[in-house]
């Protein structure tokens, strides 16, 4: 495996802990058997750190994929901002 692939496998590690972690929004993270629950949105959000998007609108994609994908009551959408933030921290560079 190149060191670049390795590299891409963390990022998407590191995100995947940041959603499994902090996001959470249906509440499974006490369940070891659901740990790939939110996978299917690591690439959406590498996306959007990779292009430089903003804190609102990594916000606002969260927010969407809860009230639109997943069919949640979404609430206040700030309490998404601190998993945002988190998000745009990480070191996503190759």
């Amino acid at each position: 495996m190149s060191e670049q692939t390795q590299r891409a496998r963390d990022i998407q590690e590191s995100i995947k802990q940041v959603l499994w972690h902090d996001w959470d929004p249906i509440g499974v993270n006490d369940v070891p058997e659901a740990q790939n629950e939110y996978v299917s949105y690591v690439g959406g959000v590498y996306r959007m750190l990779a292009s430089g998007s903003s804190a609102d609108e990594i916000v606002e994609y969260l927010w969407k994929i809860e009230s639109h994908t997943m069919g949640l009551v979404a609430a206040n959408r700030e309490r998404l901002r601190p998993i945002a933030t988190r998000l745009m921290e990480l070191d996503i560079l190759l």
